[in-house]
Parts: C-alpha cells; structure tokens; sequence
C-alpha cells in the first residue's frame, strides 16, 4: 500500500510527524492511501487511540482526508505542497508574467517614509502594553473605509491579508469546518484552507464577482465562512458590482450567522468603485492591505470588523507577535497621507495595458479576462500544453492549477512587467499556444 515507505513511531505526534515528512520529501504521493488504524497499530505495537489520534492531526494539519469507510489518504494537493510550488521558470533572456508582484515602476519610495516613522519613534518609543494600533493610522484608514462604505467597527492592524484571514478562520472555526471560497482564486488562500483542517468548497466567479447562486447552494450545504475579493481577484480580474453586490448581500442575509471575510487587496490600484457586503452578517472582517500599492515588503494590512471578532483576533495576535511594528504603521500613514502613490495614475497605467492585452487576445479570437488588477484570465483547453508553449517562446505564465478547485483549466498572466510594446507579440504566443495541437496523420 505503501510502496517503500514503512510509517514509523510509537506515539500520535511521533507518527504524524513521520507522514507529514515523508508527504513533503515525496516519499508518500498525494492521493495514496494509507493503512487502516487497527492495522497500523498492530504493525507498530501501539493502542489503535494512538493512530486514531495521529492520522485526526494529519487531517487537522491539512496533510490527509479521511473519507469513513474508504478510509484516510494524502490530500490530493496537501498542505506540505503548496500551490506556488506549481511554478514556470522563465527561460534567459525571457519574459516572467508569473509571479503576480506589482510593477516596481509604480512603487513609491520608502526611504523618506522611513525616516520620519524612524525619527518618531525615536521622540515616541512603543513599550509593551501600548495600543497596538497607531493613533494616525486608523484615523485616515477609518476616513476611507466611511468614503467607501464600510460599516462602523474596531480596527486593528495584521501583517497582511493572509496573517488577518488566518487569525480570523482559527478564531471562529473549527477543523471540519467548510470555507467557501472563490474559484479560481487566490493560490494561497487555497492553500490555507486545508492546512488549518479546513475544508474548502468552490464559488464559481465571473467578472462581476461571485456568482449569487454558487453561493446559496455552499451556505446550504453548510458552509460557515465566505471570503471575498471586491476587486482586483486573483486570479481573474474580477471586481464586486453594486447590482452583484445587493445580490449577494440577500443570499447572506439567509445565512446571517456566516462569518464574511472581505479582502480588498486592490486598494490604491484600481479605479472602479467599492461595492463592499459587510454588515449583512453577524460576523464580519473588511481587510485592506497595503501590498499592492505601496510594496509587499510592509505586510501590512488594516482590518475593520465587528466587535467580537476583531477582539478575539487582537487575543490571538497578544498571544503571538503581540502587534504590528509601529514603525511599520507610521511608515504607511506617512505614504497615505503624502500622496506618494498616484492611485489614479497607478490604476490606469495597469489599466491600459492589461485592456490593450484583452483587446490584443480578442483580436487574435482568444477570450481573456481582466476587469481590474494586474492580471489576465486566459481560459486554454490544455492548461500543461499552452504554459509549455509559451514557455518555448520565451513567456513564463502562471498555470491555472495554482488558482483552480473544480473551475475550467487557465493561464494566469501578470502584466505589471509588460511594456506597450510586449502586448502585440504576447498575444501572437498566447493565440498560438492556445490552439489545439494539429492532429498527426500516419501512412
């Protein structure tokens, strides 16, 4: 059952340690099963509770799936492998639309930032105990979030998107519990999901969002939190619409004791309007990360939410790193409040090239999505086929598998390192690595 691979240990924590190791090392492949408890335990001479308790650690941990009676095998994609594992390298001299990272061009200097944060905290030191949420910070980010409508709430500050989702999921879930998620979506969140003991279940999505009915029929099925991009959607562009919006608000007012998680990414890139759903639950978080505007080297992200939940996450960080370096905090309220990013220029400098890439797909008979963000939705019929095609002419995109649950195969394409002068012949390479490979006709 096991091929070469004999698990070993005399306690739970001791046997599931072993798997896991040997998921990672590729010793155990995603999608083998492994023994039954009672003869797992006979062969190591330990209580069948022990394995028991090893193999609900494993599960916990996102490593296997237990399904009753077939018994427990390696996750089809584990949390020992993650999505960004699933990586192109671009070839010398090539062209890598691979990594989603904005375009440097468009970042704004932190030097500056820096030193006034650095010589406040030289006037105002932070000392344990002290708010962990700087005074000037909330205050502009409040002012927006109002601007945008954003319901009232605590704010607090987390080391970005993922940190905040993470903290929120382990503080009102459990492990079995299901997470409805966006398809496709973002790789890491997907990754997340298992690794906490989660289970994730797909949303379809289209350029107005997720798509109202995809969602009812998850929240039947009992799914107990929903994470959402309002714009920019990783991978496909997506952006919440007001009509999208009010419906699916009505599906979450059925379901009111959903824990809704809002992640707005996008913020300083993207000029369409905030449309946001929070308020329709009794649990809510409205996350706002500076990673895309301003760099992702800050992990930093303002968090708005309702009074419980924003508690019990500022409990789960005290127990932890305690709080956002201050430092980092008057760093970014320095950039917000001096203007150091054009979010207008910003926004149509991404704009423009990723409308003339759609544009250029379009022309070429491919489809492409993209309504915000930095990147392109490229439905392909062979996603394995069209990255290695493009890859032989010197692009490097994203496969659609580091994106995808039960949504179509796609490429990923990220055009913050595109020039004008790129789009014409990447839509050349895109139309011709999408075509079907031509049949091969033998005498």
């Amino acid at each position: 059952m096991l091929g070469e691979y004999r698990i070993q240990g005399r306690g739970a924590a001791e046997i599931a340690a072993g798997v896991e190791r040997a998921v990672g090392a590729g010793e155990l492949e995603p999608g083998q099963p492994l023994p039954p408890m009672r003869e797992l335990a006979g062969r190591l001479g330990v209580n069948p509770n022990t394995v028991a308790a090893a193999y609900r650690i494993l599960r916990d941990r996102g490593v296997i799936e237990t399904a009753g009676r077939r018994g427990s095998r390696v996750r089809p994609r584990p949390a020992t492998t993650g999505r960004e594992e699933l990586r192109v390298e671009a070839p010398a001299g090539g062209h890598d639309l691979s990594t989603g990272n904005p375009d440097p061009a468009l970042l704004p200097r932190l030097a500056p930032a820096l030193a006034v944060a650095a010589e406040e905290g030289d006037r105002r030191p932070v000392r344990y105990g002290d708010d962990p949420v700087d005074d000037g910070l909330a205050r502009v980010a409040r002012a927006e979030l109002d601007e945008d409508g954003v319901p009232q709430g605590p704010l607090t500050v987390t080391s970005g998107s993922l940190d905040a989702i993470e903290r929120l999921l382990t503080a009102h879930l459990k492990p079995g519990d299901t997470v409805a998620v966006e398809d496709p979506g973002w790789g890491s969140l997907l990754d997340l999901v298992p690794a906490l003991g989660l289970r994730a279940v797909p949303v379809a999505v289209d350029d107005d969002g997720p798509c109202p009915g995809e969602l009812r029929r998850a929240l039947e099925a009992g799914a107990r939190a929903l994470i959402v991009t309002d714009r920019a959607q990783n991978p496909t562009g997506a952006s919440v619409t007001a009509t999208r919006a009010r419906a699916l608000r009505a599906v979450l007012r059925e379901h009111p004791q959903t824990l809704l998680i809002e992640d707005d990414h996008g913020h300083g890139i993207v000029d369409l309007p905030l449309h946001p759903l929070a308020g329709v639950t009794r649990h809510w978080a409205f996350v706002r990360s500076a990673a895309k505007a301003y760099g992702p080297d800050l992990r930093l992200a303002v968090l708005a939410g309702d009074p419980v939940t924003v508690d019990l996450l500022r409990g789960r960080q005290r127990l932890g790193p305690g709080w956002v370096s201050r430092l980092l905090q008057r760093t970014v309220l320095h950039l917000w409040t001096e203007g150091a990013v054009d979010r207008a220029a910003v926004a149509a400098s991404y704009g423009t090239r990723r409308d003339a890439l759609i544009d250029a797909l379009a022309d070429r008979g491919v489809t492409a999505r993209g309504r915000s963000g930095m990147n392109v939705w490229v439905p392909v019929p062979d996603e394995t086929g069209a990255v290695a095609r493009l890859l032989q002419g010197g692009w490097a995109v994203a496969p659609g598998a580091r994106f995808r649950l039960a949504s179509p195969p796609g490429v990923r394409i990220t055009i913050s390192p595109l020039a004008m002068a790129d789009i014409g012949p990447l839509a050349d390479a895109v139309a011709r690595a999408v075509r079907p490979s031509p049949a091969r006709v033998y005498g």
